[in-house]
């Protein structure tokens, strides 16, 4: 085997064993978020969030993905704003998260997101501090999901490179927390 084709296949062999295994979060179930204050965009205009401020109105519904505009984080994002309503019913809201810029989520919190809630840049202590950096990737992140209770205590996390099922799973968290 070339050294070009022994590369292409190692290659193709991590990529593959990053794909079939799930992602894994350092936060569990208990554990305070750290709070932050970052840059991010909402039906394509740009503002300031901060964590503990969006906890004040209930529950939120952090979600981290890769890379705007991939197919995965699309499909995401898309169903994310297809459920939106059921979120707010059960008062939550939605907060999605990546190591994109702030100008790349802009035209994503339009087209994918369709409006409907807000994508924000993880920087590096954001990336830090909730562990989901993406091996081997600087500056992405892997696709974990977690419900915060307005206390700032995590009460449910997803964390699965595939994006299905983080929807579904974190609305059924929040729709049980209402339920209580």
């Amino acid at each position: 085997m070339t050294p070009i084709k022994t590369a292409l296949a190692l290659s193709a062999a991590c990529a593959a064993m990053l794909a079939s295994t799930g992602a894994s979060a350092a936060l569990a179930v208990g554990a305070k978020a750290p709070d932050f204050t970052t840059r991010g965009a909402l039906a394509g205009k740009t503002f300031t969030l901060t964590l503990s401020h969006q906890l004040k109105k209930g529950p939120v519904v952090l979600y981290f993905f890769p890379k705007a505009f991939t197919p995965g984080c699309s499909a995401e994002a898309r169903e994310f704003a297809e459920h939106i309503a059921d979120f707010q019913k059960a008062g939550a809201t939605v907060i999605g998260m990546s190591g994109d810029p702030v100008a790349d989520l802009v035209p994503f919190s339009t087209k994918e997101c369709a409006g409907k809630f807000p994508v924000a840049s993880a920087g590096p202590d954001i990336v830090k501090g909730f562990d989901v950096a993406l091996p081997m990737r600087e500056g992405m992140t892997n696709r974990t999901s977690y419900v915060i209770a307005p206390t700032g205590r995590v009460v449910f996390v997803h964390s699965e490179m595939s994006y299905a099922g983080h929807v579904k799973s974190t609305l059924a968290a929040v729709q049980a927390m209402q339920a209580k």
